[in-house]
């Protein structure tokens, strides 16, 4: 009766092994999390890698949005992912190598339907079973809430630091206060909010237009006592370059100096 169990214990041991390897030759882990949906968390991650990647550092990108993956619709990655022996991330650019469970499935409309210890292995296996380059940032990109993927991440890769995403309006920044109060709880460090969509201005007279008020992402990063990295307005140009899979990182080049900044990076 032992021996599976025996077996099983191994084989954790050799992964958590080759976690380890891995973790060792990236220099900066980021979290990219949001308390709800729709406050373009994946618009930030995306754009935030490929800056960080025009800037000259080498940058892995790793979508653990497993129900919803848009990363490679974000990023024009239609191909598929073979896999092979000693199998690497698919290299977007030269700086640039991306992994999400999309380019895996051989119908990307297809629905995704797993328990937690299923996405608990498959985000581990994203670490453990690829060969990833030395890398000087590790963003990972999560769905949104402090559920089984930040969960993981957090369990898994000791010194991530989390990047908070919200939008301006109140019914954003409560659940903004739970991604917080997640961090608190497990001990990962908050390197900083970004307030999205903060306002817009009219394409035909030029002015300002609050959408989700204004201010708010400020507010909050000032009560909690953690730095804003930056707010960024809501741009059509960033919408049609993500739908396009060519993303625009200009709006983001505020938030990029930050987090180099704020991680000597």
């Amino acid at each position: 009766m032992s021996g599976p169990n025996v077996n099983q214990q191994f084989e954790q041991q050799l992964q958590d092994k080759a976690i380890e390897n891995t973790l060792r030759r990236i220099k900066h882990k980021i979290l990219v999390m949001s308390g709800k949906g729709g406050v373009g968390k994946s618009t930030v991650a995306v754009n935030l890698a490929v800056g960080l990647s025009e800037a000259g550092r080498k940058v892995g990108l790793i979508d653990v949005d497993l129900h919803g993956p848009s990363v490679p619709r974000m990023l024009g990655m239609r191909e598929r992912f073979e896999g092979g022996e000693n199998p690497k991330p698919m290299a977007w650019s030269e700086n640039l190598s991306v992994v999400s469970i999309g380019p895996l499935l051989p119908d990307r409309d297809r629905s995704i339907i797993w328990r937690g210890p299923v996405k608990i292995g498959v985000i581990r296996q994203f670490l453990s079973d690829l060969v990833w380059d030395d890398l000087d940032f590790l963003i990972i990109d999560s769905p949104p809430g402090t559920g089984d993927e930040p969960l993981t991440v957090a369990q898994t890769i000791p010194g991530a630091q989390a990047l908070i995403v919200t939008t301006p309006q109140e019914v954003a920044l409560a659940d903004v206060r739970k991604s917080l109060d997640f961090c608190h709880q497990v001990k990962m460090p908050v390197l900083g909010l970004v307030e999205n969509m903060n306002g817009m201005v009219c394409p035909h007279c030029g002015e300002a237009i609050s959408l989700f008020h204004s201010g708010g992402g400020a507010h909050l990063a000032e009560a909690a006592g953690v730095p804003l990295l930056g707010s960024v307005a809501f741009v059509q140009e960033v919408v049609e370059s993500g739908e396009q899979g060519r993303p625009d990182t200009k709006p983001f080049a505020d938030v990029v100096a930050a987090v180099l900044e704020r991680t000597g990076g």
